[in-house]
């Protein structure tokens, strides 16, 4: 199959995300389609909410109502998950499911992308992107969760931290 699999997003009845979830496994499973429908992904965070009894971590849905899969969209993947109790349908126009930009896929976190890191904290490094690209700077924190670098660059006489993604910078040999 020449089509790469895309994240779509398939809308249910609020609160039916785990058990569509779970039913899309178990037809992928019985049906062997284990080709066609890759990932199923409930977008998840972490609150904190505050009770009588202090504060306590919450797992909470960031869009309920809805799942995202992971598939390759032909009639029977379309067919299998539209069919299934709790799926109102797929987000779209009519009848025709629209897969999930790469900027939307980054934007949720649904896939992570690992960068591999070639600097340390106080390296010298050279911005390779953006507003100050080619200036030179150190490296003074690294934030892997976020995906942030912060650099010291040397401007009008001036030391400026400098916040930039890990992936705006390499080192400066």
């Amino acid at each position: 199959m020449a089509e790469s699999a895309k994240w779509y997003v398939v809308h249910t009845y609020s609160g039916y995300e785990n058990t569509v979830k779970t039913t899309i496994e178990k037809h992928v499973a019985g049906r062997g389609m284990q080709d066609l429908i890759h990932e199923i992904s409930i977008p998840m965070e972490t609150v904190t909410e505050i009770t009588d009894n202090g504060p306590k971590e919450v797992e909470r849905k960031v869009f309920p109502g809805y799942v995202l899969v992971k598939m390759i969209m032909t009639d029977e993947a379309w067919h299998v998950i539209r069919n299934i109790r709790g799926v109102t349908g797929f987000l779209g126009e009519g009848n025709k499911a629209i897969p999930l930009s790469e900027s939307d896929i980054a934007a949720l976190g649904v896939e992570k992308r690992e960068i591999i890191v070639s600097y340390a904290v106080g390296d010298s490094v050279r911005i390779t992107d953006g507003a100050l690209e080619s200036f030179l700077g150190t490296v003074e924190e690294i934030d892997l969760e976020r995906s942030k670098v912060r650099v010291v660059v040397s401007m009008f006489g001036r030391e400026t931290p400098v916040e930039l993604e890990l992936d705006q910078v390499e080192p400066n040999n």
